[in-house]
């Protein structure tokens, strides 16, 4: 079946960096745009970044020089490096997975607080 797990959250102090990963199963991951999500405490979910099939990375603008999306399809994972982190940047990070549907994973908290 379908699946994606995301790992690499945790606690970080501001300033700091974290790398996320989110690993697929169950479908043919080159072909299918990918996209990292996230959703503060009390707020909705917002997509961070995405990269295309072609490697074409977007990101939003609050973390556009700071975050980097990256893809392996040998290993079927997508990436988002995030340097210069800030409290703002607290939340629970989602991937998922874009074509006529959507696949998501189950998310995993990042925490930015000294």
């Amino acid at each position: 079946q379908v699946q994606l797990v995301e790992s690499g959250g945790g606690l970080v102090q501001p300033g700091g960096a974290l790398r996320l990963s989110c690993t697929a199963s169950g479908f043919t991951f080159s072909r299918y745009r990918m996209r990292w999500y996230r959703q503060a405490p009390g707020k909705e979910r917002e997509l961070v970044a995405g990269i295309s099939t072609g490697d074409i990375a977007t990101y939003a603008d609050d973390v556009k020089g700071r975050f980097t999306i990256s893809r392996d399809n040998a290993k079927n994972t997508v990436y988002l490096q995030m340097n210069s982190l800030k409290p703002e940047d607290t939340g629970v990070y989602y991937c998922s997975a874009v074509q006529v549907t959507a696949y998501w994973g189950q998310g995993t908290q990042v925490t930015v607080s000294s």
